[in-house]
């Protein structure tokens, strides 16, 4: 058998890219796996960061709920001091009220009692003046002495 160059061009090269294949096979495979290795480590990673991304959405969204409901206590709170204050405020109001009636009746008595104790001494006064009158037109001096002389005598009775 009578084989032609091609032949032995095509041996040489099948045995060139075996020996190739085998010399640079085992740094592509090397290499290969490396990439793999670093594909799937990054894939692991980015799983990784998904699921604390999920777990701080998840915490996030708890600590949102929290201060909802946090919120929500504070104004039931607040609305009840308020209505709290709104009662306090009107029974103060109410006692505050009562008590300015209560100065103004006692002023309206003082003022009363004022008013008759000044009817009083006018009513006094005039008697007394009225009775001067009388006494100056109807008593002469004998009869001025001897009432003069009974009322010293009975005053110690009545002093005592």
């Amino acid at each position: 058998m009578h084989l032609d160059s091609t032949f032995w061009y095509a041996v040489a090269f099948v045995i060139f890219v075996v020996v190739v294949a085998r010399l640079a096979g085992k740094g592509i495979l090397a290499g290969l796996d490396g990439r793999s290795k670093r594909i799937a480590d990054e894939l692991e990673q980015a799983q990784r960061l998904r699921e604390d991304a999920q777990a701080a959405l998840a915490q996030f969204q708890r600590k949102q709920r929290d201060a909802l409901k946090e919120a929500e206590a504070i104004l039931t709170q607040a609305r009840e001091e308020a209505a709290r204050l709104r009662a306090h405020a009107a029974a103060d109001l109410e006692a505050s009220l009562k008590r300015r009636e209560q100065q103004a009746v006692d002023k309206i008595a003082q003022a009363e009692a004022l008013a008759i104790q000044q009817v009083r001494d006018l009513a006094v006064e005039i008697a007394v003046q009225a009775t001067e009158k009388l006494l100056v037109q109807n008593v002469d001096e004998a009869r001025n002495s001897v009432l003069v002389d009974a009322a010293i005598s009975e005053l110690p009775s009545k002093l005592h």
